[in-house]
This record gives C-alpha cells, structure tokens and sequence, in this order.
C-alpha cells in the first residue's frame, strides 16, 4: 500500500506470530527488536515469556521496567505496556500469549495474578525458552498440548491465586472499559465516559489516568488494536476490520497495528495461515 511500510524501518527488526489451529486462545510470538519502539497496547490474556539476549525497556502499570537476558517477564491480561530496546544492538525474546480462560482449563486454577513484570531466574528462562522454540517446532495437536502444560508449570511458582481483591477505583472503571470494547467504531467524549462512571468529567479524567496509567484515548486505541488483531486472527479483510474497530482506514490500521505489534495486519495474517 502507498506509504505504509510492510516491514520494520531498521533490517535487524523481525517480529513473528503463530496460533495453533486446535487451541483457542494462544498465540506464540518471537521477535528480535533494535530501533523499533512499541506504542500502548494490551493483549487478551496473560503476557508470558523469557528474554533471550539483550534488554528491553517497557512501561508497565506505571513504571519503568529493564528486562535484562535470562529473565522472565510476566504480564497480567489488558495492561496497557510498552516496549523498546535498552542496549544497542537491541532485544531477543520469545512471549506466549495466553487468555486466561485457556490458563484455567490447563491448569485446572483460576485467578492468576503475577506481581512482578520482570523476574531474574537465569535456569527457569533457559528452560522456559526452550519450551517455546519447541512449541514453534510442534505440529501435531498432542505433542503441543504437553508442551503448553509444561510451560505454564514453570510459570505457576511466580504466580499467587486467587487475584488481589479488586480496588473499588478499579471497578469502578470496569464498567467504563466495556463501554469502551462495546462503543469502538464510535467518537466518545469525556462526558459519556463520565457518566458511565459515575463521576465528573475532569475528575474522572484524573482518576482514571492515576489508575490506568493511560489517558481514555489511549485506552480506547489500545482496545481497538486488541479487537482488531481478533477479527485480523479469525480471517477478516483488514479494510473491514478498520472500519469496525473506529480507525480511519485500512492505511490507519496497519500504521498502528505495525506500531503495537511489530507486523503489518496483511503479515499477522499470512504468518497466521502457515
């Protein structure tokens, strides 16, 4: 397309996806990034993965965080986070994005929660690594599943159940992200989200940034991107999925898209079908 890039800016950045076809709610990501520096977005699920070489730098629930090589990095599901390399010659990493619906049937456990976005464990990262190379190798629906139990076994000591108790600032704003994810093609004002809430314009403006760490327009991107990259995954012509998800154009989707993911919608899509 005329101005839109389909590849990273610098040559060294590659990013790659791949969702098994017999298991919803998993999507497995490696990528090796130098120059390019992730936008606001948020996953469905859980953000697990172990990084290989490098440091990354990221923004995560209101702080900075360094991810330094053989450590893990954990993330709870819809976090707005960042990314973008800390050293010169940039980040290797492998991720397993996972819903927590799929965490709970594998697991037979519910209501994980990780405190800490970045763990230094130099073995449980080797270990952890390796599992992802070979669940990018497995094909047969079997052999993946043992591998995903494994996986998500060697991530369980870092996580605590049940979830921390819900602040009432955080659900109060619940019903404000659904009216979010329900109202994504539409032009919102500070005033609706307002009343949702309950509160004064301002003063929820105020509040919800001191929670989310995020103003409500980058909440709202973070979340169109999100549905977009599902509809992208189920097969969905991209110039449909702009128009369903608020963007202007298809140009608009892959400019952000590329921006948050690292791949272009009409790439996610093709490394999808592989």
């Amino acid at each position: 397309m005329q101005g839109v890039p389909h590849a990273f800016e610098h040559l060294r950045d590659a990013a790659e996806f791949r969702c098994p076809a017999h298991r919803a709610g998993i999507e497995l990501y490696r990528a090796h990034i130098v120059r390019h520096a992730f936008e606001p977005h948020v996953h469905d699920g859980y953000g697990l993965g172990a990084i290989e070489s490098g440091v990354e730098r990221f923004r995560y629930r209101g702080a900075e965080h360094l991810a330094p090589p053989d450590s893990l990095v954990m993330m709870n599901p819809d976090e707005l986070h960042t990314g973008r390399a800390e050293t010169e010659g940039g980040w290797h990493y492998r991720m397993l994005y996972v819903e927590q619906s799929a965490v709970d049937r594998i697991t037979g456990e519910a209501g994980w929660w990780f405190d800490d976005a970045v763990r230094a464990d130099a073995a449980g990262a080797r270990r952890i690594t390796m599992l992802l190379d070979a669940l990018w190798q497995a094909r047969e629906p079997l052999a993946f599943d043992s591998l995903m139990l494994q996986l998500l076994q060697e991530f369980r000591r870092h996580a605590r159940t049940p979830q921390p108790k819900r602040a009432e600032a955080l659900s109060r704003f619940e019903p404000v992200l659904d009216y979010l994810r329900e109202h994504l093609a539409e032009r919102l004002t500070l005033e609706e989200l307002a009343t949702v809430a309950g509160l004064s314009p301002f003063h929820f403006l105020r509040q919800f940034q001191a929670r989310h760490h995020a103003t409500p327009q980058q909440m709202l991107m973070a979340l169109r991107l999100s549905a977009a990259k599902r509809r992208l995954s189920a097969g969905e012509a991209p110039a449909q999925v702009a128009a369903a998800t608020g963007l202007a154009d298809q140009a608009h989707l892959t400019r952000a898209f590329a921006r948050r993911y690292g791949v272009t919608p009409a790439r996610y899509q093709r490394q999808l079908q592989r």
